[in-house]
């Protein structure tokens, strides 16, 4: 067999113009529901979310001449997929660091990650977050919401819905960590 037959089938979902687009809009649906800009943050999921909160705070400053405030947050002792006991074995997790130079006491919080699944990350980010103070609201913005929801997790807002199966793979690559901007999905 050549490398080409078995390589995975990627299908591009959004291209680097189609990702500044789709960020684009995002930033105006945050800011046409937040009733006031100085009292939201930003705050990415590491890994791919920390890249995309800085990359909506930039358009934040661009279109509205304010810049929110960005953090990271780090999930990995609050995931509940990592317990040996459920019968499944994972690799050891990577530790990020959380960084959250605001007081997130009084704010809403965009919470912002790559790729919404079964919602068990969301759940867990809440769950750090709300260590670090208590948020006026928290609001969550995905680039990719692929379904297929373990938890009753909605997003605010959708950068694409995309239906997959649970066989595929959606991922996004950023330039920042990988070079390149896009989303393709994976069989």
């Amino acid at each position: 067999m050549d490398n080409e037959a078995t390589a995975h089938k990627a299908k591009v979902l959004l291209d680097s113009e189609q990702m500044g687009r789709t960020l684009a809009r995002m930033t105006h649906e945050i800011a046409e529901q937040a009733p006031d800009l100085r009292e939201i943050a930003l705050v990415g999921i590491q890994r791919r979310g920390v890249e995309l909160a800085a990359r909506l705070a930039g358009l934040f400053q661009s279109f509205y001449k304010i810049e929110p405030p960005t953090g990271a947050i780090d999930i990995t002792f609050y995931r509940d997929d990592l317990d040996s006991r459920m019968g499944v074995q994972y690799e050891q997790p990577r530790v990020h660091s959380t960084e959250l130079p605001f007081d997130v006491n009084g704010k809403t919080i965009i919470l912002v990650d790559d790729v919404l699944y079964t919602g068990r990350t969301i759940r867990a980010a809440i769950d750090a977050l709300f260590d670090y103070g208590r948020p006026i609201s928290v609001r969550l913005a995905v680039l990719v919401d692929r379904g297929h929801r373990d938890l009753p997790i909605r997003p605010d807002f959708v950068g694409k819905n995309v239906p997959t199966s649970r066989n595929e793979q959606v991922v996004v690559r950023l330039v920042e960590t990988d070079g390149v901007d896009e989303v393709v999905i994976e069989d």
